[in-house]
């Protein structure tokens, strides 16, 4: 995510850390450069510009000219002037009187809004919420399924009256049931539509008056960019929107909708999404999206996706195992797949302070994905449950008969094991999550090991 955006301004910023003074001279190279990577992100050039004139204010003033670390001064202006890009306006749906909410899923066909409505389903059970879901796309083929399918996955509701075509009707039929069930929130999927096609743009106002939405959210594909923030002004412009969700979060590598949405069309961000599974959906928080993207990392969602992968029970008994020096490979392979439950190991990396940037990452031959995982694990696999448990016993012709069964290599095996011995030494010392130089120096070891 903001792969190519988040390498710019780093270069930008490491570039300031020469200077042992800011002149306005290297204020202005260094906001040209910024302002090319904004633009190569497909960021509004209204925007752009208006964003460039309030850092160069603040950059070129005495407090920042005189600094004995102007490089920090600068970036704690560039973080303050983009996430007032975002507006004060926090993620999520905000707390409304009406009972149940009603919230309109809208935008182009293609963009996400059946997933979409499916995954903050989800979302709103984990808050103790209880969602019912409703299609009202009865001219894609099997877009009703599909929300059903969905629904299924994450133990929601669906109303799906059978022989039912009339859209307005549908969504009037899932408010009355929703009222009658008890349930506190109706989620209305609807079909994909360009704001230019008024039949469908006139059926969309008529659900709208049928069941008169506390909450009307644009669901934009992040990876189409200004368009994306064009139909959402179009949308909002017709219908009148409250957030937008930004889908494919995990593979925009410029960046160019999410700041430029909130400055173009006057709505915030509510949700984004970051990938396919359920769980990669979560109420939008700036903060945290400009920390990853300045490389500082997210240290507070990497421990909520922690949390969300680890039990309690697993927790204890893995402090209890390093407590007596008793972390075996099997261990070591639950571990591995707690990492992939909190997902893509390219988005966990993002979120670690110092790791952010993979492009460094791959020119220091870390060469890290999720692969490597499943190859780590398939070596352990191969091994009996007393060389998982005694890792000490695993000799020369017991390593070759765990290449040949993983489909790896001896040297692949034995890197393995290096690493994970490494691993129980770090263990051992760690009493929480290891800050600083020789911390990462550590990390950056074990994962190059898992090549």
């Amino acid at each position: 995510m903001f792969e190519s955006l988040s390498t710019r301004l780093q270069d930008v910023f490491k570039s300031l850390r020469g200077e042992a003074r800011l002149t306005e001279a290297t204020v202005d190279v260094a906001l040209r450069e910024i302002r090319l990577a904004l633009l190569e992100a497909d960021v509004n050039f209204r925007v752009v510009k208006a964003f460039i004139e309030r850092v160069r204010v603040k950059a070129v003033g005495d407090e920042v000219l005189k600094s004995l670390t102007p490089d920090q001064h600068v970036v704690r202006i560039v973080r303050d002037e983009m996430l007032a890009l975002f507006g004060d306006t926090t993620g999520g749906l905000p707390p409304v009187p009406k009972t149940p909410r009603v919230v309109l899923m809208l935008g182009l066909q293609g963009s996400g809004k059946t997933t979409s409505s499916a995954k903050l389903a989800r979302l709103l059970a984990k808050q103790g919420r209880h969602a019912m879901l409703v299609s009202t796309d009865v001219r894609r083929p099997a877009a009703i399924q599909q929300l059903s399918v969905l629904a299924g996955q994450i133990g929601a509701r669906v109303h799906d009256p059978a022989g039912e075509l009339d859209p307005v009707v549908r969504a009037k039929g899932a408010l009355v049931e929703t009222k009658n069930l008890g349930f506190d929130t109706l989620i209305v999927d609807t079909a994909g539509r360009l704001h230019i096609d008024d039949d469908l743009m006139g059926e969309l106002e008529a659900i709208k008056a049928a069941v008169e939405p506390t909450d009307l959210l644009y669901v934009a594909d992040a990876m189409t960019g200004q368009d994306a923030v064009k139909s959402a002004g179009e949308f909002h412009h017709r219908v009148g929107t409250t957030g937008v969700v930004l889908t494919k979060m995990d593979g925009d590598a410029r960046g160019g909708a999410a700041l430029s949405v909130v400055g173009v069309v006057g709505v915030p961000i509510a949700f984004v999404g970051m990938g396919e599974r359920p769980q990669d959906f979560e109420a939008f928080q700036a903060d945290r999206l400009v920390s990853r993207m300045l490389g500082m990392g997210d240290v507070l969602s990497l421990i909520e996706r922690a949390e969300e992968a680890i039990d309690d029970e697993s927790r204890e008994r893995l402090q209890s195992k390093t407590r007596l020096d008793d972390f075996t490979l099997e261990d070591f392979r639950d571990q591995l797949r707690t990492i992939k439950k909190m997902g893509p190991l390219e988005q966990v990396l993002g979120m670690i302070p110092g790791l952010g940037n993979l492009k460094q990452l791959n020119e220091q031959r870390a060469q890290i994905d999720d692969g490597q995982l499943a190859r780590v694990e398939a070596i352990i696999n191969s091994m009996t449950a007393g060389e998982r448990r005694n890792h000490a016993i695993l000799n020369g012709s017991r390593r070759k008969r765990i290449a040949k069964g993983s489909g790896t290599k001896v040297e692949d095996v034995n890197r393995l094991l290096k690493q994970f011995v490494e691993m129980r030494k770090m263990l051992k010392t760690m009493t929480g999550m290891t800050q600083g130089r020789k911390g990462r120096q550590r990390m950056m070891g074990m994962l190059r090991g898992m090549r």
